[in-house]
């Protein structure tokens, strides 16, 4: 099989060793690393922290001819092994890229695990080499043995992260499938166990959401991985775990009576990865399917795919009770205001700054809010206003979510499908739709 080995080089200097084993190479091998991770839309160049990239066949120094910024050609000779060892400099406190110091490590394969091409569809494995005493590993990739993970093919080993270090560990079942919370960074009086309770509470509703009351979900187990830092806010979706960074005083604390502002959006963080678990992850746009990890790939749908997710992420914490009515309403209303307050949204609509997220949303400076809107926010209300005609009609979006997935579970959408499925028995809606996501009108929202 296709074998990595990644081992701690040097901690003090954020430094990861990480070696390819590639057996029967061709005899012109191509490799490469991404440039970007999936789920964050903009290209991070992870080859800069590449250091000292070396192959070798047995006993034969292979020269690594680079072609471009991400790719090398190794000329090999005969079927034996080609072995290609880099050093990796992980200084990354983000859940994009790679981390490592004496207290922690954090690895997206992204960051370090070139992929051998045309041989993409083989069984990976992920081999570690011995951990710092006292710390642990979690990854939701399946196990292969002691400090051993296998992949079913190269997209599948960039799409577990891994997490080193020392855990406040909780599980639960839901629907059959395990889950997991890994916390690290965490305060001593952390209340780990009502944070457990509540996200479980979001993925039983999830579920049923898209699956009904007897539905099983698209996985046999789930990893929440959860970074405490002292002044952070993030999270990024995988296949069957999301990496989570947020501040330790988001975190809810023993004693306390009622949830503050800070865990509440804490808990809306939980739902909107654990919701992309099926939107976007598995309802996927067309133009990321199968994307070219080397360049951008645009998609003019993150209204969609991150807009929709962020109107049930915080919906999700009115329906399972975790925040009252009221409080809903002010989230929804601090949403409304932030977009009232950006002068970008008359002059760019939420589908051409979901397209030009390579460029400006992660990119922003002091004229992003007079040049463009948040596809994240605006498409929450767009969302809004699709669930509203819904209900006028005697319909929901909960609905029309629901049609998509049966109609497009695992398979590529495009904005046909959407509109066609979101407009479904409400006439006039799809051109409203169209109107809201192409336009720079104001949205109707009164």
């Amino acid at each position: 099989m296709i074998r990595y080995r990644i081992e701690f080089a040097d901690l003090h200097a954020h430094l990861f060793r990480v070696t390819l084993t590639l057996p029967r190479p061709a005899a012109v091998q191509r490799l490469a690393l991404p440039a970007w991770i999936p789920g964050s839309y903009m290209i991070r160049d992870f080859a800069r922290h590449l250091v000292g990239l070396q192959a070798r066949q047995g006993e034969r120094d292979v020269v690594l001819e680079p072609l471009d910024k991400t790719s090398w050609l190794a000329r090999c000779e005969g079927a034996e092994a080609l072995v290609v060892t880099a050093t990796v400099y992980a200084n990354d406190p983000s859940v994009r890229g790679a981390f490592l110091d004496g207290t922690r490590g954090f690895f997206n394969g992204t960051s370090g695990l070139l992929r051998a091409e045309g041989r993409e569809h083989e069984p990976h494995v992920i081999e570690l080499g011995p951990l710092p005493a006292g710390w642990e590993v979690a990854t939701a990739m399946p196990a292969a043995g002691r400090r051993r993970w296998q992949a079913a093919d190269y997209d599948e080993a960039i799409d577990h992260p891994f997490a080193f270090g020392r855990f406040w560990r909780g599980r639960f079942e839901v629907a059959g499938a395990e889950h997991e919370i890994a916390v690290d960074g965490a305060w001593p009086n952390f209340d780990g166990e009502r944070l457990l309770a509540d996200v479980e509470r979001i993925c039983r509703w999830q579920i049923r959401f898209w699956h009904g009351a007897r539905g099983k979900p698209p996985f046999s187990r789930y990893l929440f991985l959860l970074h405490a830092a002292e002044d952070a806010y993030g999270g990024l979706e995988h296949r069957a775990s999301t990496a989570l960074i947020a501040s330790r005083r988001d975190l809810p604390r023993r004693g306390e009576a009622e949830p503050g502002e800070a865990y509440v959006g804490l808990l809306g963080l939980f739902s909107h990865e654990y919701f992309h678990t099926w939107n976007v992850k598995r309802l996927r746009p067309r133009s990321l399917v199968g994307a070219d990890l080397g360049r951008e790939a645009p998609t003019s749908l993150l209204w969609f795919f991150e807009g929709f997710t962020s109107y049930y992420d915080d919906l999700s914490l009115l329906r399972t009770g975790l925040v009252t009515r009221e409080r809903y309403l002010a989230l929804l209303g601090k949403q409304l205001a932030g977009v009232l307050a950006t002068p970008g949204r008359r002059v760019q609509s939420v589908a051409q700054a979901a397209a030009d997220a390579w460029t400006r949303y992660y990119r922003a400076d002091e004229n992003t809010p007079n040049a463009t809107v948040s596809y994240y926010a605006k498409g929450a209300l767009l969302a809004l206003l699709v669930d509203l005609r819904r209900r006028a009609a005697g319909s929901s979006l909960d609905e029309a979510m629901r049609r998509l997935w049966k109609r497009h579970a695992e398979r590529p959408v495009d904005e046909a499908d959407l509109f066609a499925a979101l407009a479904d028995g409400v006439p006039g809606l799809a051109e409203e739709l169209a109107a809201w996501v192409h336009g720079t009108g104001e949205l109707p929202v009164a």
